[in-house]
């Protein structure tokens, strides 16, 4: 069965598309199979894998509101060895027609995503930058945790105790969910302020922060341009090697990977 992560934070820039996407590519480059589900009309990890959100016929939108099966709307790069369950801007009309219903309306993700779980070792699913109906789905999906994106910025630390308050009452409904692990972004080894911030979200989460640091980085910035990840646009730069370290550390953490690996 596959391991379902969901990538979430309610401020937007932190890092979680290019989390999600690039997290995933090195999970398939360590011969994982890998689904990344964009939850977002924004669809930014869809544009970032090289689909044109506008050309997008079936996606998430279908596969939440029960129009169509998720496998009916995959999308597969046979040379980056991941699959895409895409997003188009259609996908903002979701929060209004599951606004309507009186219960259930955040178990449609994990309904849709559970007869594709025997075909993949891991599912990341993208959350829009907000905690709205689409991502209470995005988190009630999260069998095996969230994995947090923090940037290394004083205000991303704000957000962080109303994330965990959401997190908190989304576990009076799925008892199990818990915080598989925040992740550093965007860390500037030059400014003291990334240092600081480094310090308080590892006092904060003891034992959830993830090892790997994802440094700024230009080639990162750059990446979704050409519609790839780091790992093919450029693989030898400081944030291909944070985001392998990554892939590596959480396989380790569920026992994919030996830890000498």
């Amino acid at each position: 069965m596959a391991r379902i992560y969901t990538l979430v934070n309610q401020k937007g820039g932190v890092g979680k598309t290019t989390t999600a996407i690039n997290l995933g590519a090195y999970l398939a480059r360590l011969g994982q199979r890998v689904l990344i589900v964009d939850l977002d009309s924004q669809a930014n990890a869809t544009s970032c894998l090289g689909v044109n959100k506008h050309n997008v016929q079936s996606g998430t939108y279908e596969a939440l509101l029960g129009i169509s099966p998720a496998a009916n709307s995959l999308l597969t790069n046979p040379d980056l060895k991941l699959t895409l369950l895409p997003s188009s801007p259609a996908l903002a009309g979701a929060e209004v027609e599951l606004a309507t219903e009186t219960e259930g309306r955040g178990a449609h993700l994990r309904q849709a995503l559970a007869p594709l779980a025997e075909a993949y070792d891991y599912i990341l699913i993208d959350c829009p930058p907000s905690l709205g109906i689409l991502t209470l789905n995005g988190l009630l999906a999260a069998q095996d945790g969230v994995i947090i994106p923090v940037q290394c910025e004083y205000l991303a630390l704000e957000g962080l105790g109303q994330l965990m308050s959401t997190i908190q009452r989304v576990r009076g409904i799925f008892p199990t969910l818990k915080v598989r692990g925040v992740i550093l972004t965007m860390y500037d080894a030059r400014a003291h302020l990334s240092t600081d911030v480094v310090t308080e979200v590892r006092k904060h989460f003891p034992n959830q922060v993830f090892s790997a640091i994802v440094p700024r980085s230009v080639r990162l910035a750059e990446a979704p341009s050409y519609g790839l990840p780091i790992a093919a646009y450029a693989p030898a730069s400081t944030g291909a090697q944070a985001y392998e370290a990554l892939a590596r550390e959480l396989m380790q953490g569920d026992g994919v990977l030996p830890t000498q690996a």
